[in-house]
């Protein structure tokens, strides 16, 4: 019972039902309470975006430089052009798709922030963050790649040291405190009286993400089986048991072992799955931008924004390096690209909300697609190399 509750998926759903609840039955001022907390959480949030930003791919990318050679730049491409291929396939699906399925909901839900029901906090305060996203994710690119090329740094020290602030910041406060700020965003929703046409919306969103990352599992391990000549839905199948590993931690880095013993038993040598299946639980995140994508765009068809594949092109390559400084905690990945959200496509704060709540909803799946999909670039990467990675 204790499991259950510690679990962040559970508290979220918690957080939308009491929400839905609350925002009913309880009176005005009472709810005015959950609008202050949300007004202030959102303030720090912002705050904290670029710091979160600096403080994961700084260290990030200057790891990529230890021990650089053929056999890591080879699993680092693969990765992220496997990354990169689930979020256009994501953006070409869903730009066909959702506009569709979607625009039944679409005047509700453009209501949401334009309804004359609203609840407004009892105060605010302003913080201004230290720095621009854009600018602290440029800095944190040029900081990293000038320590991926030193050997020894006093520099690099205090990236690290950095990095274990922010974790802690994000593990301690930010991702603690976030089922309370969804709470306060269905409060919101349910006391303007919109939140039963968004939770049938979050129905339809889900179920295509699903049936999206199922068909990227077999195209992937389609190419790998093409490769080493071997039966897809084999080699599928032998992955499983990392699948369903991965459903109950929420965790790439937690369900190595079980990912590593699958990609031994497809014949992937000790030597490759030991370096692969690792670095791909950090670098490949196939599924987490399958849903971030997605997610996206339909929030921006609901709130009738403008999107191209332009926009999403240049949002899909820079999700793809940020998420690789995703903490090993549930929901790493998209606060990693809560910035980019913001700054690229222009999310409000209401809109990060409703992101933050369908990514969690799905992120078991998402890291389960994840981690399956280490077993085909082991194979890929296996069959590439051949003798010389294996000597």
């Amino acid at each position: 019972m204790k499991r259950i509750f510690s679990n962040l998926l559970f508290k979220v759903f918690l957080a939308i039902v009491l929400g839905i609840v609350f925002g009913h039955y309880l009176p005005e001022s009472i709810n005015r309470v959950f609008a202050t907390f949300n007004a202030f959480f959102g303030q720090f949030l912002n705050f904290a975006i670029p710091l979160i930003i600096m403080g994961l791919i700084m260290p990030a990318i200057s790891d990529l430089g230890k021990g650089a050679g053929k056999l890591l730049l080879l699993t680092a491409g693969i990765a992220y052009g496997s990354t990169l291929f689930s979020g256009f396939m994501t953006y070409f699906a869903a730009s066909n798709i959702f506009p569709m399925l979607l625009e039944s909901h679409v005047n509700e839900a453009t209501q949401i922030t334009d309804s004359g029901l609203e609840l407004l906090p009892y105060f605010s305060i302003n913080i201004p963050p230290a720095l621009d996203v854009m600018t602290a994710l440029v800095l944190a690119f040029v900081i990293g790649l000038g320590l991926a090329s030193q050997e020894q740094s006093s520099l690099k020290l205090v990236v690290k040291d950095f990095q274990k602030i922010i974790m802690q910041l994000i593990e301690n406060v930010i991702v603690p405190l976030l089922p309370l700020f969804i709470l306060g965003i269905f409060v919101s929703m349910s006391f303007s009286g919109k939140v039963f046409s968004i939770l049938s919306i979050f129905i339809s969103i889900i179920g295509v993400i699903f049936a999206l990352h199922i068909l990227l599992l077999f195209l992937q391990y389609t190419i790998a089986g093409i490769l080493t000549k071997k039966n897809p839905l084999k080699l599928l199948a032998t992955m499983m048991p990392a699948y369903f590993t991965a459903l109950g931690t929420q965790s790439s880095a937690a369900t190595i072992p079980v990912t590593l013993e699958q990609a031994l038993k497809n014949g992937v040598s000790e030597k490759i799955a030991g370096f692969v299946i690792p670095l791909c639980a950090t670098i490949h995140l196939s599924g987490s931008i399958m849903k971030i994508t997605a997610c996206a765009m339909a929030l921006m068809v609901l709130q009738g924004m403008p999107f191209n594949f332009t926009l999403f092109a240049g949002f899909i390559f820079v999700l793809g390096i940020a998420m690789i400084a995703a903490p090993g905690v549930p929901g790493g990945a998209i606060m990693a690209a809560v910035g980019i959200l913001q700054s690229m496509l222009g999310f409000s704060e209401e809109m990060l909300g409703l992101m933050i709540a369908l990514y969690i909803a799905m992120d078991s799946f998402g890291t389960a697609c994840n981690v399956t999909g280490d077993g085909a670039i082991a194979l890929v990467v296996n069959e590439v190399t051949k003798g010389e990675a294996r000597a």
